[in-house]
């Protein structure tokens, strides 16, 4: 009786082996997913460099949550120069001299922590583009993946061109041509430098700022951004935003 019992355990485990694929099988079924993976993002980013992004997940996701954004597409030739150096002078000083990673920012973000962020526009942009808001160590992970794929396949003025038209400016607003008209009325050529200085003001905190109506500190930002933009004009490092 013992005998039969001890085959049946014998049985039962060779069936439960034979259930379950080789960790080769496993381990190539991986590979070819993560192949599958990486070969379609890399033709999105080699895309992306002429064509325009139909959509984010940011957008996709406000658009099902609100019903409807508000959402314009507009070339960088378009875009008033001084909003692209408002833009940068507020996000990334150093955004044409660095290959996607700002190592100064970086170093400065972990001496303070949370009170400062290290990301440049070019993460950013990866962010907006290929991944999601919410912080994660995955979503850092890719983002630090995607980025030196982004830098190597666009040239930064196609960077900060499609940065503009993705970045959210407020709730369900995305895009310097929907912000320009959601809290000035005016079509993004005809901004003020000192209106392109509160557009850049916002990108941190989307939801919770209004560029019509900022509070003194903000106000105090945006003199700061002002004199930043014309200072990167004037020392060189806005070199590769045109214009």
């Amino acid at each position: 009786m013992a005998k039969k019992t001890g085959k049946k355990k014998t049985e039962s485990k060779l069936s439960w082996r034979r259930a379950i694929p080789p960790l080769r099988k496993l381990v190539w079924r991986g590979v070819r997913v993560a192949s599958v993976l990486f070969l379609a993002l890399a033709f999105a980013v080699v895309a992306y460099r002429v064509i325009n992004p139909p959509i984010t997940h940011t957008i996709w996701a406000e658009q099902r949550r609100l019903g409807e954004v508000q959402r314009q597409w507009i070339p960088l030739e378009e875009i008033p120069p001084v909003l692209a150096r408002s833009v940068v002078a507020a996000e990334d000083a150093n955004f044409c001299a660095h290959w996607g990673f700002d190592m100064a920012a970086i170093r400065a973000a972990l001496r303070e922590g949370a009170r400062r962020g290290g990301s440049t526009l070019t993460q950013q942009t990866v962010k907006n583009v290929f991944l999601w808001q919410n912080r994660s160590w995955l979503r850092k992970a890719l983002e630090a993946f995607i980025t030196p794929m982004v830098e190597a396949a666009w040239p930064k003025h196609r960077i900060i061109e499609i940065y503009l038209n993705v970045a959210e400016f407020d709730e369900g607003v995305f895009g310097v041509e929907a912000a320009a008209w959601h809290y000035f009325r005016k079509m993004p050529a005809d901004l003020t430098a000192k209106q392109a200085a509160r557009l850049a003001v916002v990108l941190p905190n989307p939801k919770g700022r209004n560029a019509a109506d900022l509070p003194p500190d903000l106000l105090r930002r945006v003199s700061r951004v002002m004199d930043g933009a014309a200072t990167i004009q004037a020392d060189g490092r806005a070199s590769c935003l045109g214009g």
